[in-house]
């Protein structure tokens, strides 16, 4: 599935959960990918990868522009025949040499656009513009070969690395039931039950797929929810601590000050203390990976 958003306002960060992979390039504007208080900022004229699961993003348009992407949507099956068509059809030969604590860590990944592709993504808008995808699953199929062709004829590099990675059906599988479950009450035996995997085989397979083990995953994303929902909603401590299945809020209230330095209602009153509602959702943030002061 090919998409084009525009996104006139500036909204603030946004929650998404992903069931496919995607690959998008920004078209004008900035797009930022958070990670608790780590903000990546992806430039226009910058190609960008997400996986699948929870992801927390914010569009911000050019000043009197209008925010814009196009995003490609994609599958693990999908891409095995992308990949099959372009090897065996093609004979292209296909390597991934590349490996990094960044991308082995991070859900997306960005690429700088060369020349060929921005050309492309102009092509592909266009198409978009004359509604000539909606009708026609044949040219999707040849625009995401075509995309793929592009980024892999690239030198080996982070973006190149996370779409081969995509090939592993029993991997993809494995993260979106665990993702499935981030906000439910369950236990990890029942995950690992879910997963048709031992209890020790599952949490060796948790650790290769999310670098850390599941408690302490399960605890930082549904942590990480919670803020955007201090920020975003009017919901009280306690439900929004119910809503991130925190049911014991002073637990959650102490759970939260331990990861991000401040409690719950300290963290929306200094947000709600920022000149104004737009610039405070990115206060507290700097760009590229680059450690910030959690004040939101």
């Amino acid at each position: 599935m090919i998409v084009r958003y525009v996104q006139p306002n500036r909204s603030g960060i946004q929650a998404n959960n992903y069931a496919r992979h995607s690959i998008g390039y920004v078209v004008r504007g900035k797009k930022c990918i958070y990670y608790g208080d780590l903000c990546h900022e992806i430039p226009q004229g910058t190609l960008f990868y997400m996986g699948t699961g929870s992801h927390y993003t914010e569009d911000i348009p050019e000043a009197g522009k209008n925010f814009e992407q196009i995003v490609f949507y994609y599958t693990s099956a999908q891409l095995s025949k992308v990949l099959n068509n372009l090897s065996v059809v093609y004979q292209l030969h296909i390597t991934n040499d590349h490996s990094c604590p960044d991308c082995e860590q991070q859900t997306h990944v960005s690429y700088p656009a060369t020349g060929a592709i921005k050309n492309f993504f102009g092509t592909v808008s266009q198409y978009l513009k004359d509604d000539l995808f909606s009708q026609d699953t044949t040219a999707e199929m040849i625009k995401i070969t075509e995309l793929v062709y592009l980024i892999l004829t690239q030198k080996e590099c982070c973006l190149k690395s996370k779409i081969l990675s995509n090939m592993d059906l029993m991997k993809e599988s494995f993260e979106q039931t665990i993702q499935d479950y981030i906000f439910s009450d369950i236990s990890v035996e029942e995950l690992a039950e879910k997963c048709n995997r031992s209890l020790t085989s599952f949490k060796k397979e948790f650790r290769k797929h999310f670098y850390e083990p599941p408690h302490k995953w399960f605890i930082r994303q549904r942590l990480m929810h919670s803020r955007l929902l201090l920020i975003s909603t009017n919901k009280s401590i306690s439900e929004i601590g119910n809503e991130c299945n925190f049911p014991n809020t002073s637990h959650f209230i102490k759970l939260f000050k331990k990861e991000y330095g401040f409690t719950p209602a300290n963290y929306r009153h200094r947000h709600a203390q920022s000149d104004s509602g737009v610039a405070s959702e990115t206060k507290g943030f700097v760009p590229h990976g680059t450690p910030a002061v959690p004040q939101l």
